[in-house]
């Protein structure tokens, strides 16, 4: 189907008949390359560690190095998106997170390795701001849950694309040539985005029927718009709801970049696996983590009316699948590594959805659209002050007890906190 070819809309036809398919595929592709980008490091991490003679404590912190300035960056670009729409804001962010992945593959030792790591970091901190204003522009409200898992489900395709392409292009061409291939790809994405994303109200390959599907929801909100202008950051950051969205957030972030950075280590270490094998291991459950995470976003459409999600009903499938993602407790008791594989592709799963229904609590509590963005950007900077620490926090628990059963024992509690904090904390609208 051509972008520049217009059709009517029935009420049978599926989103996939339907022009805003194109936005899912810009939403998806976004945090593929996103994950991609980031995994990298982690898969190339014993290359790195032989030429450069890396310490497993100093590899925690390059693993991290990239949250700094991307946990810095989140609010501020929130704003940014508010102000100036997703398209500019994120054309930038693309664009400088790539030359920061192609200019990895020039790095002569640890300082310009982190340094690297940083840029890339600023860059990356527009994705999930965006890609939020993006939904709410782009959906309906009996969508967006759908929308968000398919938005996030990137970041469970990129780790794997990831781990088997940068697993094979550091096998037969270097680990430099990876990150040069990496950040190639970002400029790509950034062509088709400048030439064909718009607001649905300028896209010029957009039907009016479907234009007035998109836009029904917020019509019919308009007067509940009117009554609750913008907040800003200073209304969001003394909303009790915002809080507990976050630190919920944080819990599910923190696991996030636990398996993100630890994973094809902990595969390496602990079960003797090759890069090129463990890389095919890691892929495995962020696979399947994808497509679960992105049926679980669909059923919460399902489960939650657009009524019951204006009042923050979604919160309580955030603390279901949080709780489910605490099976992580039992890695540590199974010897099976296929059987750990299972647990931790329903871990994956579980926590990605957690993270996806998060940002749709967001769109379903803040009353305006004008604060999506920064309150996209504060729920994101809240759960990545946790992943900052995640990896330099099992670094220290690897060297000091030698292996990982108590790294994976503080994943499990944080996502039961987390489930707490979302059921008894997200129940009333930020206004």
């Amino acid at each position: 189907m051509s972008l520049n070819q217009s059709v009517a809309l029935t009420p049978k036809q599926s989103i996939g008949q339907k022009k805003r398919i194109w936005i899912y595929v810009f939403l998806f592709t976004l945090t593929l390359i996103n994950y991609v980008d980031r995994v990298s490091l982690s898969v190339a991490s014993h290359a790195l560690k032989e030429e450069f003679d890396i310490s497993p404590i100093a590899m925690g912190y390059l693993f991290s190095s990239f949250v700094w300035l991307y946990f810095i960056a989140l609010i501020p670009m929130g704003y940014l998106v508010g102000r100036y729409g997703p398209k500019s804001v994120n054309s930038y962010g693309i664009g400088v997170w790539s030359i920061a992945t192609v200019c990895t593959a020039f790095t002569t030792g640890f300082t310009s390795l982190i340094t690297c790591r940083l840029i890339m970091g600023a860059g990356e901190a527009t994705t999930y701001p965006a890609g939020a204003r993006v939904v709410r522009d782009w959906m309906p409200v009996g969508e967006r849950g759908l929308a968000t898992a398919v938005f996030h489900s990137g970041s469970l395709v990129g780790p794997a694309v990831g781990a088997i392409g940068f697993g094979w292009l550091i096998t037969a061409f270097g680990w430099r040539i990876a990150f040069v291939v990496a950040g190639a790809i970002g400029f790509v994405w950034l062509a088709a985005w400048l030439k064909w994303y718009q607001h649905p109200s300028k896209a010029p390959w957009l039907s009016a029927a479907e234009l007035a599907e998109i836009t029904a929801d917020e019509t019919a909100a308009a007067s509940r718009a009117s009554a609750a202008p913008a907040l800003g950051f200073a209304g969001l950051v003394r909303s009790r709801t915002m809080w507990a969205i976050g630190l919920s957030h944080g819990c599910a972030v923190y696991a996030t970049y636990f398996f993100l950075t630890w994973l094809p280590t902990y595969l390496q270490a602990e079960k003797g696996l090759t890069v090129m094998t463990s890389s095919f291991y890691t892929a495995i459950p962020y696979l399947g983590a994808a497509v679960l995470a992105v049926l679980i976003g669909r059923l919460s459409d399902k489960l939650v009316r657009p009524q019951a999600a204006a009042n923050g009903q979604r919160r309580f499938v955030v603390g279901a699948v949080l709780v489910a993602s605490s099976a992580i407790f039992l890695v540590p008791l199974l010897a099976s590594t296929w059987a750990i594989l299972l647990v931790i592709t329903l871990s994956l799963a579980t926590c990605a959805s957690a993270i996806s229904l998060n940002l749709s609590l967001v769109n379903d509590l803040v009353r305006s659209g004008e604060d999506v963005g920064t309150a996209a950007g504060f729920i994101t900077a809240v759960g990545n002050l946790f992943g900052l620490l995640a990896p330099i926090a099992t670094g220290y628990l690897v060297a000091n007890t030698g292996g990982f059963a108590m790294a994976f024992t503080v994943v499990g509690a944080l996502l039961i906190v987390g489930a707490v904090l979302s059921v008894f904390g997200a129940r009333r609208p930020v206004q």
